[in-house]
């Protein structure tokens, strides 16, 4: 199955092992040299509306998708990667 990033950046990324809410892929983290993609990015939520700054942004691991349906993706967090 092939993705763009711009249709993945529409699906809500859901941990399945607690049940929470991720957000939405921000970002995709590539490796130039195997070219390929090493890991998804969704930037932190921001704190009171920026002024506070924002919170840690989320690294998944491509390791760590289950599955990328048509609303969501389902992952399983292996560790909690925070950039």
């Amino acid at each position: 199955m092939m993705c763009s990033l711009e249709s993945i950046r529409s699906k809500e990324v859901i941990d399945i092992n607690s049940g929470e809410r991720l957000g939405y892929i921000d970002d995709a983290e590539l490796d130039i040299e195997r070219a390929c993609v090493k890991s998804l990015v969704i930037y932190g939520k921001e704190r009171f509306f920026g002024i506070f700054g924002r919170e840690s942004d989320i690294e998944i691991p491509c390791a760590d998708i289950c599955v990328i349906g048509k609303d969501v993706i389902l992952v399983k967090r292996s560790g909690k990667a925070i950039l």
